[in-house]
């Protein structure tokens, strides 16, 4: 059976798990891990492969995966990249899916958290890249610097940024405006080059060179 995005998207058992595992996070000091971010990581995860030429079917299962991706915290946001894998084999198995889509899907999600992740096919890598770019003001949810942490300060000194694929010079660009006074950009490598080091190697596997340029210098 052929299981949509729009199927997924409308899904209300998808969307409880989605807004109870944002509510832990939210209550162990997380970023926004809601509607917000998983539907730009759906989002981009798509766009990315249809760029690189990627047919349609490849696109909406990178959608699946990209607005899934993050239900495991609804359990533990230790391991919540294999439970979430699990959980959605269990949603998308019950709903029909032909098994081989089911496989793409949970794989992108197993290996999508840096602490275990590995651009294992396409879909998985173009999720990381979605996942691990999403990095924004509007992500922090207290407005109280004076409560921020490291990761908090960091997004919320980010102004502006874009992720832009080029084909002919064969890479994909972070750019981040960062607010220097809110955030040294050595205090973005200290909380997200593990992440800029994942992506180089989600690029290369879809034929891509990561760059990240901060308020206009070239730093990866």
């Amino acid at each position: 059976m052929t299981i949509t995005f729009d199927m997924i998207r409308d899904s209300q058992e998808i969307r409880t798990y989605i807004t109870q595992a944002d509510q832990s996070l939210n209550a162990l000091g997380f970023t926004e891990h809601s509607f917000p971010h998983v539907s730009r990581c759906a989002q981009v995860a798509a766009d990315i492969l249809n760029q690189l030429g990627y047919d349609g079917h490849q696109q909406e299962l990178s959608r699946i995966a990209g607005y899934m991706h993050d239900i495991g915290n609804v359990v533990n946001r230790h391991d919540h990249a294999q439970t979430g894998a699990v959980m959605a084999f269990r949603i998308l198995d019950h709903m029909g899916m032909d098994p081989s889509d089911v496989a793409a899907v949970i794989t992108a999600i197993g290996h999508h958290d840096e602490a275990t992740a590995f651009p294992v096919n396409p879909v998985a890598a173009a999720l990381i890249l979605a996942d691990k770019t999403d990095v924004r003001r509007s992500r922090v949810r207290s407005k109280d610097p004076q409560s921020f942490d490291i990761h908090d300060r960091v997004n919320y000194a980010v102004e502006r940024s874009g992720l832009t694929l080029d084909r002919d010079q064969g890479t994909i660009t972070l750019s981040l405006t960062i607010n220097t006074e809110g955030c040294a950009v050595m205090d973005y490598f200290e909380i997200f080059l593990d992440r800029m080091l994942l992506c180089r190697r989600a690029a290369e596997r879809l034929g891509l060179r990561f760059q990240l340029d901060i308020n206009g210098s070239h730093l990866l």
